[in-house]
């Protein structure tokens, strides 16, 4: 689905029907995928109040319901807005469900605090997380309808214990014109790959396996894949090889 005419210019359209925004304060990204049946959101942001906002958007602008959430990690600014989607199919890496009933919630609330949320609500956003999520060991691929799949691969430990990528896969150009390029494939990297700062590492991360977890993703995506990362602008593979080689060198000191 074309959005170019669309008038909120907070959503970027990466490819034909396959979106992303920027949201406010810690620059997270959320992604969305139009199916036949429905929106696939990759991640859900910081609050649920954030999260009910995205849901409206992506009804006007793609004309679907949100129906599938997947988290690229469990860090508050991704995942506290879940609990807006009580009916959606949500995934995630393996180790998450067992995070949240291990003490896992009071932590993001605590985290989210600490990043200057108003803890109230961070409380009860972490209270109305879904317990029990679809969870990614290896790879999974998720049928969005008609034509469109997505891929789910499990890449980590590495910026956080558990880190997961939503590859889009590219196609043939609706263009009639020969000359114009297919689509190319778009890769939700998580925070694996960060644009608009340095890579954060918190207690969490792996440094050591970061590096290899990067190879994988480019293997994945390929050289001519549209990466979206988990804060700032789109990239493409060479800069997520020169991030690979950046983080290589600081884990080898």
């Amino acid at each position: 689905m074309d959005t170019r005419d669309r008038r909120d210019t907070r959503w970027e359209e990466v490819t034909p029907g396959v979106l992303r925004r920027r949201l406010p304060g810690w620059d997270e990204t959320v992604g969305a995928v139009a199916g036949e049946d429905g929106v696939l959101l990759v991640d859900a942001g910081p609050t649920r109040a954030a999260a009910e906002e995205v849901a409206r958007e992506v009804r006007d602008l793609l004309g679907l319901p949100v129906t599938r959430v997947v988290l690229t990690h469990a860090h508050f600014d991704h995942v506290l807005g879940a609990g807006a989607f009580p009916g959606a199919e949500l995934y995630a890496a393996a180790g998450l469900s067992a995070h949240l009933a291990d003490g896992g919630r009071a932590a993001l609330a605590e985290d989210a605090v600490r990043h200057g949320g108003e803890r109230g609500a961070a409380e009860a956003d972490a209270a109305a997380l879904p317990g029990e999520w679809r969870e990614v060991r290896g790879g999974l691929t998720v049928s969005l309808g008609g034509a469109r799949s997505v891929v789910l691969a499990a890449l980590g430990p590495a910026h956080s214990p558990n880190d997961l990528v939503v590859l889009v896969p590219g196609g043939p150009s609706e263009s009639p014109v020969p000359f114009v390029p297919s689509v190319p494939p778009v890769l939700f990297c998580g925070d694996l790959v960060e644009e608009s700062g340095e890579p954060q590492a918190g207690p969490d991360a792996v440094p050591e396996r970061w590096p290899a977890a990067l190879g994988r993703l480019l293997a994945l995506g390929g050289e001519r894949a549209r990466y979206v990362p988990g804060h700032g602008a789109v990239v493409d593979a060479a800069f997520v090889r020169a991030q690979r080689a950046a983080l290589d060198r600081l884990a080898n000191r």
